[in-house]
């Protein structure tokens, strides 16, 4: 029996842990969360694009490259 109430002793330890650890942290403001939103939607739009165009090109050398041999 001793085992359940161990694990109840723990598990409310644990909790408590837990919630003193989230009143300790710092938690950006909404103008930051717009703000690193953007960043990110932008940076994957530049990536995206960026590495299509990589994809274009090197469609188009493997193109010619298969022309070149032959290869169907």
């Amino acid at each position: 029996m001793s085992g359940v109430i161990g694990f109840w002793d723990q598990s409310r330890t644990f909790l408590a842990q837990v919630r003193n650890e989230l009143e300790r942290v710092t938690w950006p403001s909404k103008k930051e969360v717009y703000a690193t939103t953007f960043v990110v939607i932008l940076t994957s739009i530049f990536f995206g694009i960026y590495l299509w165009g990589i994809d274009l090109l090197l469609n188009a050398v493997m193109g010619r490259v298969f022309d070149a041999f032959g290869v169907a």
